[in-house]
């Protein structure tokens, strides 16, 4: 008994809440009204007690749970609150000038404005919860499965403006203990325009990969992109399918910028040839893959064009600086944590970057 009223309480609206029911959005209207009620009351006999801007607080709170019918009324009935206790009062609550008037009712037509715009249907403070997960969701995506000792995998993000959404990801799988898959995608775009369409596409690409050679499931994602009917809707891709036993492995490009291989005995980076069309511009793309053995102490390093793209030089002077900062960082600290250290390298700008680098350990490491 005592387990049921307490599911009646606070924290069983709170979860209905989180539903975005009419129902529990018509709970919480009731609340906050009574709330309103209770500052009405206070001010009816004692208005000394209350400042006017305590009335406006409960909008505020709706702002944040109500969708926009329930904050309407809500703001209206703060309006008559306001009224009622200034007419109730003779005006000595504190004596409404022009300014006051001017400011508190730019406050709730920002306020009704801002819970209008919500085109989720949600309220703001929900929408942001929702967008979080997907968000979460997004980067989760984007975690290599734990490798087999001898190899180590490691990746770095950073979304355009600082954000936690990006039109970057990767997408990986590992089956029978020793093939990996992985494919890093750049999403036309950048930042929190293009998080929808990264999610929807890692979506389809988590239950494409590992199912389908590599041709085929680039071919399969190049359809699903031209299925959108969008003109902003083409990624460039690059996917790498590695057999970690005895370390072959074959590059499949989209469009994407080209992998480096860092061969130990030379110790320096060399570019791979494998090319390709970008994924959602034409119906039958081409890919040109390339493939090779990645001996003990080599690596490949993917990244995204973010990472090399600058506004006063062209690609390949970007891929060769990109070459020398990863050459240099390699030979002083190793690849444990070089992604990140990459990254910091790269000037700040209005782009999405990510790097990937899969690393063989040294036959000496290993004993």
């Amino acid at each position: 008994m005592l387990q049921s009223r307490l599911g009646r309480g606070p924290g069983d609206l709170a979860r209905r809440w989180r539903t975005g029911s009419a129902r529990s959005q018509r709970q919480v209207l009731g609340v906050l009204l009574v709330g309103l009620l209770g500052c009405l009351l206070v001010s009816w006999f004692a208005y000394e007690w209350l400042p006017m801007g305590a009335f406006f607080l409960w909008p505020l709170l709706g702002l944040t749970l109500l969708r926009f019918r329930p904050l309407s009324v809500l703001t209206g009935a703060t309006v008559v609150a306001v009224l009622v206790a200034y007419v109730h009062n003779g005006g000595q609550m504190r004596r409404l000038g022009v300014v006051d008037v001017i400011v508190g009712g730019l406050a709730i037509g920002i306020m009704l404005w801002q819970s209008s715009r919500q085109r989720s249907g949600l309220p703001v403070g929900l929408s942001e919860a929702v967008l979080a997960k997907l968000r979460d969701r997004l980067q989760q995506q984007g975690r290599v499965p734990v490798l087999p000792s001898g190899w180590r995998c490691q990746s770095a993000m950073i979304a355009a403006a600082g954000t936690g959404y990006a039109g970057d990801f990767l997408v990986a799988d590992l089956r029978d203990g020793h093939v990996l898959e992985v494919v890093l995608v750049d999403v036309c775009g950048k930042g929190t325009a293009v998080g929808p369409q990264a999610l929807q596409f890692a979506g389809a690409l988590g239950g494409l990969i590992g199912a389908l050679p590599p041709e085929r499931l680039m071919r399969a994602a190049n359809a699903f992109l031209m299925r959108q009917h969008s003109d902003d809707t083409f990624s460039t891709a690059v996917h790498l399918l590695v057999d970690l036993a005895d370390g072959s492995y074959r590059v499949t490009s989209a469009g994407h910028p080209p992998a480096l291989r860092w061969q130990a005995a030379k110790e320096e980076w060399v570019i791979d040839n494998a090319r390709g069309t970008a994924l959602g511009v034409v119906e039958k793309p081409q890919f040109h893959a390339s493939s090779g053995v990645l001996d003990p102490g080599d690596a490949l390093m993917f990244y995204t064009d973010g990472v090399i793209e600058r506004r006063r030089s062209d690609i390949d002077a970007g891929i060769a600086w990109l070459r020398g900062v990863a050459e240099r960082d390699v030979l002083s600290h190793g690849f444990d944590g070089a992604p990140g250290r990459i990254l910091a390298r790269v000037d700040d700008g209005d782009d999405d970057r990510a790097v990937l680098i899969l690393s063989r350990c040294p036959a000496a490491a290993l004993v």
